[in-house]
């Protein structure tokens, strides 16, 4: 089966991961979605690894909201060694399903960032990485860009309306004292 890993940090999860966790779902081509709540993304500052366990659960009190999605909310990163590079999460997915095949499934954003990531070449020759747009990639440009180096790397944009919400904007409204709950899953 082959399953889409969507990893983060989902502080907090919000309707555009909702928009693609439901792109997937819909997906003929996904058996499941592998919702993977990372405890601290090892590129980026400002999140706590202490609120890895509460926003795991956290995903799957909202998850469990929307019966029709066919997405599996995993602590597999909690449980793993610091720090949690994709590639090892991707590995340790292998070992534990070796009968599914993973596919990374990753915003605009990331892929034009994926050089700066541990083992990239590997994760996009060995998994390949399903990529919704986001507002300011040319996603063509960086793919064509990509596969100049490696011809052989699996990208696949999907087909997905740009939803232009962020975690970090919701905590920034948090933090002026607004009520973001309209944007939340």
């Amino acid at each position: 089966m082959r399953i889409a890993v969507y990893s983060g940090s989902f502080n907090p999860l919000h309707k555009g991961h909702l928009a693609i966790m439901e792109k997937l779902s819909e997906d003929p081509s996904v058996g499941w979605t592998y919702l993977v709540v990372s405890p601290k993304n090892p590129l980026k500052d400002g999140i706590s690894a202490d609120t890895g366990r509460e926003r795991y659960r956290a995903a799957i009190r909202a998850v469990q909201k929307y019966p029709q999605l066919k997405v599996w909310v995993d602590d597999i990163e909690l449980g793993m060694e610091p720090p949690q590079y994709t590639v090892r999460t991707l590995n340790a997915l292998k070992a534990r399903e070796p009968g599914n095949d993973f596919v990374l499934t990753i915003g605009a954003d990331n892929l034009a960032d994926i050089r700066r990531w541990r083992d990239y070449s590997r994760i996009l020759t060995q998994y390949g990485v399903m990529v919704y747009p986001r507002e300011g990639y040319d996603l063509q440009a960086v793919m064509s860009d990509l596969k100049a180096e490696n011809p052989d790397y699996r990208i696949q944009i999907l087909d997905a309306t740009k939803v232009n919400i962020s975690s970090t904007a919701i905590r920034e409204a948090l933090a002026r004292g607004e009520d973001p709950g309209e944007w939340l899953m």
